[in-house]
C-alpha cells in the first residue's frame, strides 16, 4: 500500500527538469507531460498545486512556462509532498482499545489513559519520515540524477527542450 499517490513521483520528476543543468530552467506543462508520457491535464493539476504552494511561478505569453519560485537548494522533498498531498497523516488511530469485549460498555481508565501505544509509535515514524524528506532538496535529487545518468542523456534532455521551444 502506497502512502502517497504517484502525483508525488511525477511532480518531483517534473520539478527536476526545471532545475536544469546550468541554472534554473523554464518550460511548459505540455512539454513536461510529453517528455514523460503523461497527460497534460494531469501535469497541469500538479502545477496548479505547486504554484499555490509557492514552489513554482508561471510566466505567461510567448516563451513563457513554469520555473522554480526559489532556488532548488531551498525546495525540500517534503515541500513537494505537502504541496501535492496536503498534510496527510501516516496513521489514523481509531481508538480500537476502547472496544475490547472484556470492558463492556465502559473501558477502565488505565486502558484509555494517554496516547495509544500504537499511535505513539506511528507518530514517531511519521516524524522521522518527515525529517528525512525535509533533509533532501531538489538540488540534492538533481545532483544524484546528474551523477547517475550518462552525459548523453542530460545533453539529450536539454536538446529535446530546445527543440520543443521552436
Amino acid at each position: 500500500m502506497a502512502l502517497y499517490a504517484s502525483s508525488v513521483e511525477y511532480g518531483l520528476h517534473c520539478l527536476l527538469f526545471l532545475v536544469g543543468r546550468s541554472g534554473p530552467a523554464k518550460t511548459s506543462v505540455a512539454d513536461l507531460a510529453q517528455l514523460q508520457g503523461l497527460s497534460p491535464s494531469f501535469v497541469a493539476k500538479l502545477f496548479t498545486k505547486l504554484k499555490k504552494a509557492g514552489l513554482v511561478i508561471a510566466n505567461e505569453g510567448a516563451g513563457g512556462g513554469y520555473e522554480l519560485a526559489r532556488p532548488a537548494e531551498r525546495i525540500t522533498v517534503w515541500n513537494v509532498v505537502e504541496a501535492l498531498e496536503g498534510k496527510k497523516a501516516l496513521f489514523k488511530c481509531t481508538e480500537i482499545r476502547q472496544s475490547c469485549a472484556l470492558f463492556g460498555s465502559s473501558p477502565p481508565a488505565w486502558a484509555t489513559k494517554g496516547v495509544c501505544s500504537i499511535q505513539a509509535v506511528m507518530q514517531e515514524a511519521e516524524g522521522r519520515m518527515r525529517e528525512t524528506l525535509r533533509a533532501h532538496t531538489l538540488a540534492d535529487l538533481a545532483s544524484r540524477v546528474e551523477r547517475k545518468a550518462p552525459n548523453e542523456f542530460l545533453v539529450g534532455v536539454n536538446a529535446w527542450f530546445e527543440r520543443s521551444k521552436k
